[in-house]
């Protein structure tokens, strides 16, 4: 099979259901208005409310939930074969990931711009918001923990990363003033920010950086996660315009130049997949492929974090009702498009099937390493960009993606503590200063008390990442579905997805707490269990509204 074709199949279909799938449901399900007041408008505080530009909001969203999953999980699935992982990419991000967007933003932006827990609250009961709570939780503490540790791998890896980077928040910041202070011209910040993101990427190889082996007696990797922890709990305070939009934004561009540059090495080397299209060649122990495919390839076909950046950041910025289409649907193709990236280079960035089988040796095997490899090889045959260069675009492309999703979610997760202190009536929670200090604190403790000096202590839990994710999904489409049936609106487009998000992320549960238990992994026994039951509980709490109020649409 040529990439060629994979490619051009897969961006048709995204864009088929973009200009007509999404438009379907905007119109007629959602019944976008765009005279509707939203909470950017209504409720203005110049920190988290602020209206913004549906492109620098898009770029905002996309890169928030681009981070590194959908480039390590399809990375890593296409060792049961390309065609499982690409069917599943491009099928659930024009009919599960577009949709599961829009409609939580929508959502949000129907309820003051509330979480996508708190929305839970008042459309089932109070009982529901809690147990969602303490999913959205988990699921929160997986992603901050575990993405500090693999941008730290990244700069210890390949220092030439480091400069662009981090120098990234310079540009960043330049970006947000332009925009917002100056009232300069969106083209052209735009381009001088793309412009000086490419220039840093250019030097990164001329001035590698990197740390001394210990810092302080604390190994390279711990002080590169502290650092990260730091910052992040700074930008998590700071106006989203002074930072977080702007750099969310020009990374979204950024992505999509290292995008159209790696598509058309794709369309000028016309390289083979030399992966197998099912690998039944695959060594005892192997997880089977299903349901695992669906939790393996979490984002980059549809992803409950995406609910949680939706409903947490996403709303609060929204100017005109009418941009959840383009801001939620298409933000999820873009992911969509950087998973179809990871498909091909991983699976066509080898020179024969025995070199792909040498790093797909076992499950697991691939990921990161394949996607930058594979398309470092496939950039350098096809536009003459060097290996480092390519390889440093590559690895910048991965770290900013991964970094705005930790700035996202240290943010989301201050904003859990402070719903929690609401909820109890606990004032020091609701300081925005306390409650990131607990955010960031109770990262830190998983990273550091779990995994010693190394920091490296979220990576225990992160198998549970994938399942978590999809019930995350499945239960932020069953909250819209309880929505839409009492707004008397058809109910299929969001049931449908969630009734097989649900049911193929508790299989994939309960597989893995036989595999835990078997293993003696007692934390993630005891994680796994607390996620099963908490989601099980909610989602018969919906169901039962589900059933009160279907009777009253029939009628």
């Amino acid at each position: 099979m040529n990439a060629v074709l994979l490619l051009i199949v897969g961006l048709v279909l995204m864009a088929c259901g973009y200009f007509f799938y999404s438009r379907f449901v905007a119109q007629k399900i959602l019944r976008l208005d765009p005279d509707f007041k939203t909470p950017a408008h209504e409720l203005n505080d110049g920190v988290d409310f602020v209206p913004a530009n549906k492109y620098v909001l898009w770029g905002h969203h996309f890169t928030s939930v681009a981070g590194a999953a959908p480039i390590v999980g399809p990375a890593i699935a296409v060792f049961w074969g390309w065609l499982p992982a690409f069917v599943w990419v491009v099928l659930g991000t024009v009919f599960l990931a577009g949709v599961h967007d829009m409609s939580a933003v929508w959502a949000s932006v129907r309820n003051k711009g509330q979480s996508i827990g708190s929305i839970a609250g008042s459309a089932v009961n109070a009982r529901t918001r809690s147990l969602f709570m303490i999913v959205i939780f988990l699921l929160l503490l997986m992603v901050n923990a575990v993405f500090a540790v693999v941008i730290a791998g990244m700069m210890i890896k390949t220092p030439s990363a480091v400069l662009p980077v981090w120098g990234a928040l310079a540009v960043a910041f330049v970006v947000g003033q332009c925009i917002y202070r100056l009232k300069m011209n969106l083209l052209w910040v735009s381009i001088i920010g793309v412009v000086s993101l490419y220039t840093l990427i250019y030097l990164g190889p001329l001035f590698p950086l990197a740390l001394p082996e210990t810092v302080f007696g604390l190994p390279a990797n711990a002080v590169w996660i502290i650092l990260l922890f730091v910052y992040a709990a700074v930008a998590s305070l700071l106006p989203v315009w002074m930072l977080l939009q702007p750099r969310d934004y020009i990374n979204g561009l950024q992505l999509f130049v290292g995008l159209f540059v790696l598509y058309a090495a794709i369309f000028l080397v016309s390289p083979d997949v030399v992966a197998p299209a099912v690998n039944d060649n695959v060594p005892a122990g192997t997880p089977p492929i299903m349901p695992l495919l669906f939790v393996t390839i979490a984002c980059g076909a549809i992803s409950g974090f995406h609910g949680l950046v939706s409903s947490g950041t996403t709303s609060k910025q929204v100017d005109r009702e009418t941009d959840s289409r383009f801001v939620g649907y298409f933000g999820a193709m873009g992911e969509g498009m950087l998973a179809l990236a990871a498909i091909l280079a991983a699976t066509a960035g080898f020179a024969t099937l025995a070199d792909w089988q040498a790093v797909y040796s076992k499950f697991g095997a691939g990921g990161m390493g394949a996607f930058i490899d594979g398309g470092a090889a496939i950039m350098n045959e096809g536009i003459g960009l060097s290996p480092e260069l390519s390889a440093t675009m590559l690895t910048v492309m991965a770290a900013l993606f991964a970094g705005t999703t930790m700035d996202t979610g240290v943010r989301l997760q201050r904003y859990i503590f402070q719903e929690w202190g609401e909820m109890y009536g606990i004032r020091s929670f609701q300081k925005g200063s306390v409650a990131t200090l607990l955010a960031v604190g109770s990262c830190a403790l998983l990273a550091f008390g779990a995994g010693g000096l190394k920091g490296d202590g979220g990576m225990l839990i992160w198998p549970l990442f994938g399942t978590t994710n999809q019930l995350m999904a499945g239960l932020t489409l069953l909250v819209v579905t309880v929505i839409l049936l009492k707004a008397g609106r058809k109910v299929w487009v969001t049931l449908i997805p969630m009734a097989f998000l649900l049911l193929v992320s508790i299989l994939a549960l309960l597989l893995q707490l036989k595999s835990f238990y078997a293993e003696g992994k007692w934390l993630l026994v005891v994680l796994d269990a607390v996620i099963l039951v908490c989601s099980i509980l909610v989602s018969l709490e919906c169901v039962s509204v589900l059933k009160r109020e279907w009777p009253k649409k029939r009628a």
